[in-house]
């Protein structure tokens, strides 16, 4: 009896935290991509990990995306499927340049 008591118990924790697990996806809404991308930016610069032409460098990247997003949704009824791809694969780029540059041992304490 002990034992069935467990595995219910077990296979009902299982059950539960499936949704949790479903709704972890990976997909942010943009306007949360872009506050988030941004801070990123800022943290880099307040630890020393980005130059500041780097940073003017990713900040160009950012704001280049803004305008094509503004501009996407001021041609039609929000934003179609391939403009949010569009968007989405544009702000990957941008995250992975902000890895880049973050972790690419330049730092403001060295003068090159």
């Amino acid at each position: 009896m002990k034992r069935l008591l467990l595995s219910v118990a077990a296979a009902s924790a299982v059950l539960v935290s499936l949704p949790v697990a479903a709704s972890a996806a990976p997909w942010q809404p943009i306007n949360e991509r872009q506050a988030n991308l941004e801070r990123r930016i800022d943290q880099g610069v307040r630890s020393g990990d980005l130059t500041r032409p780097e940073a003017a460098r990713l900040r160009t990247q950012y704001r280049e995306i803004a305008r094509l997003e503004a501009r996407y949704r001021h041609t039609g009824d929000g934003l179609s499927a391939w403009e949010r791809r569009d968007l989405n694969s544009r702000f990957d780029r941008l995250s992975q340049n902000i890895r880049a540059e973050r972790h690419d041992r330049q730092d403001r304490s060295r003068r090159y």
